[in-house]
Parts: structure tokens; sequence; C-alpha cells
């Protein structure tokens, strides 16, 4: 594979003149770049009017590698050729340089240009650009091709440092001024003479300066070029191949993209996102790209409007920045109904929202880095978890959080910059296992989660916001206007035909399934546990009668009927010789559900083997059908609901908890209640909701 280098512009600010003179103090030798070894010219030549110069030099460089590496390649240095055209009528220097040492193994090819400034003549830009193409070497190509990348880059820096070096030498020893080119008076009978001779390096001088080759393009077909001021300017510190990753990937879309270029900040995002790898950030940000045109996301913040009912109820909002300066996002999620704003608004209003966050986010990264003269890139984004409880496990809403991380990831990447997440509750556990595993592992690295009080004082917010900023209802003195949420009114949700016509309805019925509960025949479903220490969770809707929810362990499973996997209706729960606390025993306090209820809950289990999700008919004392098939026929009420439970196994909810320990935060303390809690006796919560 060839692995190429592209530079920024670099701007010397002298002119073009001096920086000439400072450039041939590198030759023939250069103490500055310890590599450089010396060099030899093999061939010198000048235009008639001393305007174009050609010099062709042989240069030795020292090989620095692994001692084996050396031995097995044979020699302690490299030779290249380097051809160098400088025309002091155009005032530029062009070099071209190739390998001579292992050319039929290794191909190195490099181009240079010192040219004047576009804006400013008394100013000088250099560019650069190189491709490394090992064919084979021993068998030591990948390690070979790291070595090289590695010298190459560091030697670009030591390159600029050189020029300035013998610039401010030039300088201390008076020379500051050298004057500009003029066409000397030659004679017409030299002219001749010279023409006569038909000497050949003339005719390449004269061909060189007659068909002087533009410098091959860094970004793009309009001009525009990135210069290394405005990359630590406005982008930030970038190390020489990164430097080149974004200018080629912009150059490519320049070339091959239709539409509007994004902005550098926006490309380098998708570059940091996949580890500066450029053929996996050119096609994460061309699927992105796509998706743009596609929900014209470009015109977001002019068209999108929330609709009153979001304004309202949302509970997220700008607040100020951090005390690095980003925009910081506040989010009151345990004041949030996912739920109701769900059922009032739709999925697809919510991920508008979104949306246009993250879209007014990187709007406010731009102004606070005009506002502060440094790059900012990202956000932070403050979390409060209190009322965080088992309501927000409600399936279609953790489904539709999934999809909303999902295309945020997908699209707006690395503009995290630090998530706190504050008064994290014993039920976060359980949310962090169900959504963790859809977070890039890069972003899971910025969390940084408090429960309790562990966010006041030393360690906790102090440390990423100003006092003057921490808002009201987490003690500090700032007045937050961000809205409170709440329950949304059932009257305001969307009808059955505004959800049709969503498509929700669809959604959530693939989600959830029914059944039918009669009296004296419970609905059960067996969920076989093979280690302690897994979590069982459960989400259903009570859409007709009233109904009692319990949960058992048992050590043998009962024998299903011909119902659903795992599932049964049956009039008896244990066969008839089973006895309570030696063969079954309830793990779940038993839970009265009324009917236009939702409960969601979650029971961290003690013991491996089977357990029973049962809900049974609750109603007032009477004559008990014990025989099912009675039941069956019996013209009796019966209940109805919709019903969706998942296991979360051990292995995955144990490791949810060290990465949650990991976060550099005040999390233990409750990683080790719930653990503590998990080990001494089975944990379980239900939370009835509307």
């Amino acid at each position: 594979m060839v692995q190429k280098y592209q530079s920024p512009v670099r701007i010397y600010k002298y002119p073009f003149e001096l920086v000439m003179a400072a450039y041939e103090k590198r030759f023939p030798t250069c103490p500055q770049i310890p590599v450089f070894l010396g060099s030899e010219v093999l061939h010198e030549s000048r235009s008639a009017d001393g305007a174009v110069h050609v010099v062709e030099r042989s240069c030795r460089l020292r090989v620095e590698a692994p001692r084996l590496l050396r031995k097995i390649a044979g020699v302690e240095h490299v030779i290249f050729v380097q051809r160098n055209v400088l025309n002091w009528k155009e005032r530029t220097l062009r070099i071209e340089a190739h390998n001579e040492t292992f050319a039929n193994r290794v191909v190195v090819k490099e181009n240079c240009s010192y040219t004047v400034h576009p804006e400013n003549e008394e100013w000088t830009c250099f560019e650069q650009s190189a491709s490394l193409d090992i064919r084979s070497f021993f068998g030591f190509e990948s390690a070979l091709e790291k070595i090289a990348m590695k010298q190459y880059t560091a030697n670009v820096k030591r390159g600029k440092e050189v020029i300035e070096y013998y610039l401010n030498e030039l300088i201390s020893q008076g020379t500051s001024h050298i004057p500009r080119w003029t066409p000397a008076q030659v004679r017409e009978e030299d002219a001749r003479s010279q023409a006569g001779l038909g000497d050949p390096g003339s005719s390449e001088v004269d061909r060189v300066s007659s068909t002087q080759a533009p410098a091959s393009e860094m970004v793009g077909t309009n001009g525009a070029k990135l210069e290394v001021d405005y990359i630590e300017r406005c982008l930030g510190h970038l190390t020489p191949m990164q430097q080149s990753c974004l200018i080629q990937l912009r150059h490519w879309l320049q070339e091959t993209h239709k539409g509007k270029i994004p902005k550098d900040e926006h490309i380098l995002r998708f570059l940091r996102a996949r580890d500066f790898h450029l053929d996996k950030a050119r096609e994460m940000l061309c699927q992105s790209l796509s998706w743009r045109k596609q929900h014209q996301v470009d015109l977001l913040l002019q068209t999108w409007r929330p609709p009153a009912l979001l304004e309202e109820f949302y509970a997220g909002g700008w607040h100020y920045q951090d005390i690095d300066g980003r925009p910081l996002y506040i989010l009151r999620l345990g004041h949030m109904d996912t739920k109701g704003l769900m059922k009032a608004v739709g999925e697809e209003a919510l991920l508008q929202h979104v949306l246009s966050v993250n879209e007014e986010g990187q709007k406010r990264c731009e102004g606070n880095t005009k506002q502060f003269g440094r790059p900012i890139s990202s956000w932070t984004c403050l979390v409060d978890l209190e009322g965080l409880n088992m309501r927000h496990l409600w399936r279609p809403g953790v489904k539709a959080l999934l999809r909303i991380i999902e295309v945020v990831e997908d699209n707006y990447p690395e503009t995290l910059g630090r998530l706190l997440i504050v008064r994290a509750p014993r039920v976060f556990p359980v949310l962090w296992t169900l959504i963790s595993p859809f977070i890039n592992e890069n972003t899971r690295q910025k969390f940084l989660i408090y429960s309790g009080s562990n966010y006041q004082g030393p360690g906790g917010l102090v440390d990423y916001l100003d006092k003057e900023v921490i808002p009201d209802f987490l003690g500090g003195e700032c007045l937050c206007n961000v809205p409170e949420g709440g329950l949304v009114p059932k009257s305001l949700y969307l009808t059955e035909e505004e959800q049709e016509h969503a498509e929700q309805m669809h959604q959530w019925r693939e989600t959830y399934q029914s059944a039918s509960v009669l009296r004296g025949a419970p609905h059960e479903v067996t969920v076989e546990i093979l280690e302690g220490e897994s979590v069982i969770t459960w989400d259903f809707d009570i859409l007709r009668g009233d109904v009692m929810f319990s949960l058992y362990h048992t050590k043998q499973a009962p024998k299903l009927g011909p119902c659903e996997p795992g599932a049964r209706a049956g009039g008896q729960l244990t066969d008839k010789g089973w006895a309570p606390g030696a063969d079954y025993s309830r793990v779940e306090a038993p839970l009265i559900c009324r009917e236009g209820e939702s409960i969601q809950g979650s029971h961290v289990t003690r013991w491996p083997g089977t357990y029973l999700l049962q809900w049974q008919m609750h109603g007032p004392p009477g004559n008990v059908v014990e025989d099912v098939l009675t039941a069956l026929h019996s013209p009796g009420p019966r209940c109805k609901l919709l019903y969706y439970y998942e296991v979360l196994a051990s292995e995955d909810f144990r490791g949810s908890m060290s990465s949650l320990e990991s976060c550099t935060s005040g999390f233990s303390q409750l990683s080790a209640a719930t653990s503590s809690s998990s080990s001494g006796q089975s944990h379980s919560s239900s939370l009835v909701s509307r």
C-alpha cells in the first residue's frame, strides 16, 4: 500500500530571496539535521539570463532503524537524488527527490515548493508532499513503513526549525534584505555562442523555464489552501501526519463531492473518530454527507421549529460554557417523561429536536472559538438523573434512545467533549447496561458519573464548571432557564389514528406480546437464568381489567403448555406436590396493576434456575375457578395486557458495572451498593406509571 503525506502551507514572514539564502546554508552539510550526512553536486546549470538555476545533488542520509534491520539490509546510510529548479524571475523553487538505494524494493518520492505568498509578496510559502511505496523488504515491510513515516514526519518539523535558524543567523550577521533578481544585459555574441555550443544544461534550463509545472495542489481546485498558522489557531495542535490526512481528505472532497464542502472542523471530527485512518474516515464522512443531503440537515436550524409541547416538557437547554470554554448543554433526564413525549409528539419529532441541538452545538463551538481565540470543537453535556426510575426503561423509549444514539454517533462524531452525569440512582446500572454497548468506546471514555451528592465539592462539578455557572438546582447560584420537564398530560397524546399514521403503533406492536388473563388461569412466562447476578427486566401495559404481577424462582422448570415458547396460560403455577419455600419461592413482592397503567421493573437475580413472571386476575374475593378448561370457556371477565421482557446476562451486567467504576467519578459508591445488594439478596424494583 502506498503511504502518502501532504503538508499544509507553511509561511515564513520573510521575502523569498532571504529564505533562499537560508535554504542554501543547508548544503553541503547541515549539523542541525543529524540524519543528513552530507551532499555533493552531480550537475548544475543556469539559463542565459541567470533567472533559472538548476542543481542536482546526491544526498546521504543515515538510516535510523533497529540494528537488526540495518544488518539485514546491509547499509548504514541511503542515497537520495535531489533536483532543485530555482526561478529567480518567478520567485519559485521546485524540489524533486527520490531514493536510489533499494530503488527496486522501495520507492520514495518527494515534492517541495517555495513560492511567494499570494497576498503578501514579502512573505514566502512552503508546501511539501511525499509518497512511500514498499514493494518488498526482506519480510520487514510493515516495520519499515512505520519507521520511515515516523522519521519523515519528525524531519518535517526539523526542516522548518532549520530554515528559521539560518534566517535568524543571517539577520544577526547583518543580512536582512537581499535585492530581487533583475535581468542582466546579455551580449548578442555571448548569446549566439551559448546557443551554438548546444550546452545540454542550458537546453534543460530553457525547457524547465518554459514549461514550469505548477506545484502539486494540496487542497482542492479552488486554490484555498490550509496554512499551518490557521490550523493551530482554529483547529488545534495536529501532528504532521494528522495535518496531511486533513488536507488529503479535504482535497478529495473538493475534487469529487458535488455540493457544499464541510468545514474543516467537521472533516477533522470524522478523522478523529476513525483514528486518522484516511479510508475509514472518508467512508464515514461520505455516508454522513449523503444522510445530510437526504434529510436536508443543513437547513434544519432555519426550518425546524419545535412544537410548543416540546419546548415545555423537553427538559434540556444551553447554559453558558464549561471551564474550558466549551458550550454547556444541560439535560434533566430524570425529570423528563420520555414515554409521554413520544406519545404526544412522536419519535421523529424527538429525533429532529436532538439533531437541531447538535447543529446548534456546532454553531456555538464556532462562536466560542472566535470569542476565546482558541480552537473549541466540542461541547460539554451535564445530565441530571434525579428522578430517573423504572419508567425510563419503557421499551419503545429505550429503542428510540438507541436509535438517536446511533444517528448522532454516525453523523456528529467527536462533538461531545465531556459528559457529566450527576445524581445517578441505583436503577442507572440497568439502563447503562442496555445502552452502553451502542456507545463508541472513545465516547464512553468522556463520561464522568456521580451518584448521590458526590458531584459537590472538590473532584466534582467545580473541576469542570466555574462556580458562577453551576445551576441552582445542583446547589449553585446560577439561575438555570432549562425547562423542568414533568409528566405530559394524557390529553396531549396523539390519537391512535395519528400514531398509526406515524407508524409508531406498528413498531410498538412488534416489540410487545399480547396476553389474556382469566380468573383462575394466570399468564406465565418462564425465564431460564444460567448465572446469578443476571438482570430480568419487564415492561407491560394493562389494557383491560386489574392484574396482580409476581415473580417466582424454582429449581425445576414447570411443564409448558401449547403456547409460545417460555409462556403458558395454566391454572396452577406448580405441580400439586410442590411445596412453597422448598420447590419454589416468590422473589418479587406482588404488585397490583390497575387498568390503563404501565409498569416497568427489573430484578437482579441471586440464583441460577427458572424464574416465572406471572400475571393473574385481581378482583374482589369470590369463587375461584380451579379448572383451567372451565375458565377458558366461561363467559367471565378477561384481563388483557401487552408485555415485554429481556434478560441482561450476568457477564454484560458486571461488565457495565466495571465500566462505570472505571469512570473518573464518584460512582464507585453506587456500584458498591448495587453489588452488595445483588450478592446479599436479590435486588428488584418496579414502577407503576400511567
